[in-house]
């Protein structure tokens, strides 16, 4: 990747020294040259600055001390090469640490070019008429990522926000990233960032896990779902600008409360109403086909796709593929795995009756916003809804009662259930004894998900945050286990001797 970027102004370098920094991670050399005064230690400080997401962060020169180092969301140590005499001086400045431990950026590389990884990212800056001109390059994923950066900051220059500042949100376990661009009176809006993803290896009939599962591949689905729950009074985040080629989506921000307090623990006010937002959601048909037009993205006509019985079964193989393996050391027999695969065909079987509308598939707390000054429905923002889905209700209740990233008490679910019952028993054709049956085989289908998910992440991913939910996915199957409709997949563990009993 070799790019060259017009700088006008000190603002402009200060740009593009936050949009480098959200394009770095780990392990990442930043190779900084030019002459005296060009430039470098404005970028160098901007980065830094984005990094640390503090406008007024103190960044010394390190001339001096030869290095400074921040303990920021990546660590990162700034380096000047300028007064070394020889490599052999990196060891003491703990070069070597940094590259390994986060990222390096160096001013004067020039003066002990051997001593730096040769996958490093360059960026001259030299001056032109009253401004700088930034020449970069880099490859492979590092020169990837800094291109994506360079093209969120070109949409958002097409979207009138060009000059905004962008600081790192969130990422999380697929490939969407976020950012926020904060305004001058605190207020922000949120930049989705959806590369398309890689298509993964075949996992049924040729065809890869995302694509049995229904999982979202483009920016479409979000889209169309938020128009779909808007016109239905649900608060979703507004699309302002979008480029669905890309995958940058510009929203406005429904608020930064959750529903867990300080202590990262359930508020049931909170999650009562959620339900009850649920329990509305549920009670109004969803039409499986909708309509949009934007002046920005074109015309589209998205089918909500419905959660029947492949992708169903697909998602408890993971347990299988991933989870068993973990736990035993071994892969599952091919009597066990037959086993297992008949029991869930029939207690699928089970849900053909089921209650079905829209499925938002992960309603749990990090995708629930709190807006407490408001009322009714207005005051359960509701995020991550891209693949939604057709199917039965109770996977989304089973979703919140059974939060797989927060421990809600068995009495706490309890109460909220019958929150949402209440809700729902006036609801003609509600059948309350079927859908606890529905909902118990759902926490277990998605628990059996999760606990092969979890590893998945871990082993093929390299995320290993996820694992530290995996002891309340299994007492989470556990409880769902109990269902007199699951004492066949229950004693499947059990002879198996890998069940949530055994954790």
């Amino acid at each position: 990747m070799q790019v060259s970027l017009s700088l006008k102004d000190d603002a402009a370098t200060i740009r593009l020294g936050g949009d480098l920094a959200l394009a770095l991670r780990r392990g990442d050399v930043l190779a900084l040259s030019g002459d005296l005064g060009a430039g470098k230690s404005t970028l160098a400080r901007a980065l830094l600055r984005t990094l640390a997401d503090d406008a007024d962060l103190e960044v010394p020169s390190p001339t001096f001390t030869l290095v400074q180092s921040y303990d920021l969301r990546i660590p990162a140590a700034h380096f000047d090469f300028y007064r070394l005499a020889d490599s052999s001086e990196l060891d003491e400045l703990g070069f070597d640490e940094a590259i390994r431990d986060g990222i390096a950026i160096i001013e004067w590389p020039e003066r002990m070019p051997d001593a730096i990884p040769a996958n490093r990212i360059e960026i001259r800056i030299t001056h032109e008429g009253d401004g700088r001109r930034a020449d970069i390059s880099a490859e492979g994923e590092a020169g990837k990522r800094i291109e994506r950066s360079l093209a969120i900051r070109g949409f958002l220059e097409r979207a009138g926000f060009g000059s905004a500042p962008r600081r790192f949100l969130t990422g999380d376990a697929s490939v969407r990233a976020y950012e926020y661009l904060p305004g001058e009176k605190g207020e922000r809006l949120i930049l989705m960032d959806w590369p398309k993803p890689p298509e993964g290896p075949p996992v049924f009939e040729g065809k890869p896990y995302a694509k049995v599962a229904h999982i979202a591949q483009d920016a479409w689905p979000f889209i169309a779902i938020a128009q779909g729950l808007a016109e239905r009074g649900f608060a979703v985040p507004e699309v302002l600008c979008a480029d669905c080629e890309q995958g940058f989506l510009l929203l406005d921000d429904l608020g930064t409360d959750g529903v867990l307090d300080a202590q990262g623990q359930p508020i049931e006010e909170r999650y009562a109403a959620s339900v009850s937002a649920l329990a509305a959601l549920h009670g109004r048909p969803f039409t499986a086909e909708i309509h949009v037009k934007r002046n920005d993205c074109g015309a589209h006509v998205h089918r909500v796709p419905v959660f029947d019985r492949v992708p169903m079964a697909m998602e408890t193989r993971l347990l299988l593929d991933w989870y068993v393996p973990w736990k035993t050391g071994r892969e599952a027999s091919p009597a066990e795995r037959q086993s297992y695969l008949d029991i869930w065909n029939g207690l699928i079987d089970r849900l053909v009756d089921s209650e079905t509308n829209l499925l938002l598939r992960d309603f749990h707390s990090p995708n629930i916003i709190w807006r407490g000054e408001r009322q009714g429905l207005d005051r359960i923002g509701i995020l991550d809804f891209q693949d939604s889905m057709i199917g039965p209700t109770a996977y989304d209740v089973a979703s919140i009662l059974q939060d797989a990233r927060v421990t809600i008490p068995p009495d706490m679910a309890d109460r909220l259930l019958e929150v949402y019952l209440s809700a729902r028993r006036s609801d003609p054709p509600f059948h309350e004894a079927r859908f606890r049956q529905d909902l118990a085989l759902m926490e277990a289908q998605r628990n059996c998900k999760l606990a092969g998910l979890w590893v998945r992440l871990w082993k093929r991913d390299g995320k290993p945050g996820y694992m530290k939910h995996m002891p309340r996915t299994l007492a989470y199957l556990s409880r769902a286990l109990e269902h007199d409709a699951l004492a066949p997949l229950r004693n499947w563990f059990a002879e198996a001797q890998i069940g949530p009993s055994e954790s």
